[in-house]
């Protein structure tokens, strides 16, 4: 009879054990270290190491390199710095390299305005200045960078239409640590971000108090309706600061948003919202502006920039020029209005191969979104007999999540379909998007609108 074999683990050959250790987490390796010699050594492994290093701190062999110590050794450095935010740091890491990547081509003057990593002490007194705690991952994102100086443009976007601007900068957490909210209606409220021209702030939810959820981010908007004055609603844009600060990189990184002047323009460009007609091609994207806005009494403010361009391949007696404007707009409640107005912003542009015309313009409305459409009128240069339509892709403009204040009490109920009327209003008396007006508002300030009566019989602006 033949003798049975005993297997165990110095008998086994080191490839197929490496491969099984190559699974493990750093956790599970530093546990199997414990178990015996042989596995002690086989964790030890430095490819294992490089692997985790890659992963968690996005280290490369130069790192290595110029460190002078083994993946391991290199690990646990910067787990004993570090270890708390693992969870985040690697996606905060590239979202920051990416950012500034990027921002390095087109718009480097950001770049320089960007603070060094806060320490971890100094994270520490922060929240023991505030009384309470940070969420880890806006931790780590600030173990990264601290924010940036105050300085205009701000890293968080701008937006210019007319006689207002607004351009956010990442507060560094000192700045932000003053800004701290202990007021009704605004309390452990953390601000992000701060806009010099309009006081706009983007606030994070230290703790769920007051109908907010912890750690998520948002615009308050103060209920004109209320009595009280401490009843804030708020325009969510984030359900915590990694989705917040992740997803607004990747807008900026992947050209969604636009960079204008050497600034990042948030406005929004759906690719589908686009329309040919003949040698002529118009594009859409759209914004928000929530400090124009409000859900109390519901006045919903979007701006919209439209893109006009002639084909390169377009014949020289192809040149025409815009006449007129015609929208169809059908709010949430299947009201539509429709508008003729001549021109655009005033202006009437002449088209030739390979010309690009855009320009800014407005609309609010009463409803959580609407829809426009229409098309433009023009006639050939050669013959201006003949005229012909352009299309206008159909384009959405939908506010986003909103929560009503916890606190808020009026002193009665608005009449039913008070705010429901179909009240949106095409102002597109605003200056072309290649030439905005930084000249800004007061504090809190708001672009002066016209309703679509008064567009229609207001004269157009000469060039």
């Amino acid at each position: 009879m033949a003798a049975s074999i005993v297997l165990n683990l110095d008998s086994l050959p080191s490839d197929p054990l490496l491969l099984i250790l190559s699974f493990l987490d750093f956790r599970d390796l530093v546990s199997c270290s414990l178990v015996s010699r042989r596995l002690n050594e086989l964790t030890g492994h430095n490819p294992l190491w490089k692997v985790l290093c890659k992963k968690h701190w996005l280290l490369a062999e130069a790192d290595k390199s110029h460190r002078g110590q083994s993946w391991k050794e290199l690990f646990r450095e910067f787990y004993i710095d570090l270890g708390r935010y693992i969870d985040h740091y690697s996606m905060l890491k590239e979202s920051w390299e990416n950012l500034k990547s990027y921002l390095g081509q087109k718009c480097p003057r950001m770049i320089a305005s960007l603070k060094d990593g806060a320490k971890e002490e100094e994270l520490d007194a922060i929240e023991a200045q505030i009384g309470c705690k940070l969420p880890n991952d806006y931790r780590c994102s600030y173990r990264i960078h601290n924010g940036q100086k105050l300085v205009v443009p701000g890293l968080m976007g701008s937006m210019a239409l007319s006689n207002h601007y607004r351009s956010e900068d990442l507060l560094d957490i000192e700045t932000a640590a003053g800004g701290f909210q202990q007021r009704k209606g605004m309390r452990q409220c953390l601000p992000l971000t701060f806009c010099f021209h309009t006081g706009l702030s983007q606030y994070m939810a230290l703790e769920s108090v007051e109908g907010r959820v912890h750690s998520e981010i948002f615009y308050h908007c103060p209920d004109q309706l209320a009595q009280d004055p401490s009843a804030i609603d708020m325009f969510i844009t984030g359900s915590n600061f990694t989705e917040w600060f992740t997803s607004y990189v990747q807008n900026v990184v992947t050209g969604e948003y636009p960079i204008i002047r050497d600034q990042i323009f948030r406005y929004v460009h759906d690719k589908k919202c686009v329309a040919t007609t003949g040698d002529i091609t118009v594009s859409v994207s759209t914004s928000f502006l929530p400090e124009l806005s409000s859900v109390h009494p519901p006045h919903f403010f979007f701006t919209y920039r439209i893109r006009i361009e002639m084909a390169r391949s377009a014949l020289p007696e192809s040149a025409c020029q815009l006449d007129s404007r015609y929208w169809k707009i059908t709010n949430a409640n299947g009201n539509v209005e429709e508008v003729r107005g001549p021109g655009v912003v005033g202006e009437f542009p002449v088209m030739t191969p390979g010309k690009v015309h855009e320009y800014a313009s407005c609309t609010t409305f009463s409803t959580t979104s609407e829809h426009m459409e229409g098309h433009y009128t023009f006639h050939q240069l050669k013959n201006k007999e003949e005229i012909f339509d352009v299309s206008i892709p159909r384009f959405y403009m939908v506010c986003p999540p909103f929560r009503e204040s916890a606190v808020r009490s009026v002193c009665h109920e608005a009449p039913v379909g008070l705010f429901n009327n179909d009240n949106s209003a095409d102002t597109d008396d605003f200056e072309e998007e290649g030439q905005l007006d930084m000249n800004v508002a007061g504090h809190g300030g708001r672009s002066h609108t016209r309703t679509h009566t008064q567009a229609r019989a207001q004269k157009p602006k000469s060039k």
